[in-house]
């Protein structure tokens, strides 16, 4: 059984262009990235997919491996998508190009508990404690079965907890925040280019409920991770904080 992680390296995003390249104590961000995955222990390859010859050069430069995608791409998933026929894989990670502080550790535990069931789809949550949290649109929630399946995600407060005033939701009932690692069986990929774009998703602007809406099945795996992903300055900044604490630590 083998195990790949892709990271979907986009340079020309919206609110922070080229961040992907943004220098983070002397390396640029993907490289952040890629090093905290390539610490994960069950991981037998780590691969940059990019649109952008600037991105794979820089990718390049630090001993990545990287595969050259369509600047058609419309997601990581679909990017991932594309290059299939190029990944001897039976699982797929999919880690955003935007999180130099993803955790090896929580990427073990997707890959441990997928070998130990494998499924359509393995996806981390984490459980949210602070009413403003729960209200965030930002922050993704996820509704899952008994069995650990993902029921929906939303970026709306669900469950909702009728004649009870929200701010004491979280007394009442679990809640749970989605993270956007995935990890997909090949034949889910394979089948990604015929699946329409769904309602939900549409709605949501969620890509994982294309897979839900189609049929497939999610499981969820609880992890004390919580991303910090950088999707404008102030977001780089903090992580240029946090490395920093790090180091002097």
């Amino acid at each position: 059984m083998k195990i790949f992680s892709v990271i979907p390296a986009r340079l020309g995003s919206t609110r922070l262009p080229r961040k992907v390249l943004a220098d983070i104590h002397g390396r640029p961000l993907i490289w952040h990235v890629w090093n905290q995955v390539c610490q994960a222990k069950h991981i037998d390859e780590v691969i940059i997919a990019t649109d952008a010859e600037e991105v794979a050069a820089a990718a390049a430069a630090f001993g990545a491996k990287v595969m050259m995608t369509s600047p058609d791409c419309r997601s990581g998933t679909e990017r991932i998508a594309s290059l299939l026929p190029q990944l001897d894989a039976d699982l797929i990670l999919n880690v955003q190009g935007d999180e130099p502080l993803v955790d090896p550790g929580m990427l073990d535990a997707l890959v441990s508990q997928w070998s130990a069931a494998p499924g359509d789809l393995i996806t981390p949550i984490f459980p949210i404690h602070e009413a403003a949290e729960l209200q965030n649109p930002n922050i993704v929630k996820a509704v899952r079965a008994a069995d650990g399946r993902a029921l929906y995600f939303s970026r709306s407060v669900v469950p909702h907890l009728r004649d009870i005033p929200i701010d004491q939701w979280l007394k009442h009932g679990s809640y749970w925040g989605h993270i956007g690692v995935y990890g997909y069986h090949r034949s889910v990929l394979a089948a990604y280019a015929s699946l329409p774009e769904s309602s939900l998703e549409q709605m949501e602007k969620l890509e994982q409920l294309r897979f839900l809406e189609a049929g497939y099945s999610f499981q969820t795996v609880i992890t004390d991770y919580r991303p910090v992903a950088v999707d404008v300055m102030d977001d780089l900044e903090k992580v240029r904080r946090i490395l920093a604490e790090q180091n002097e630590s």
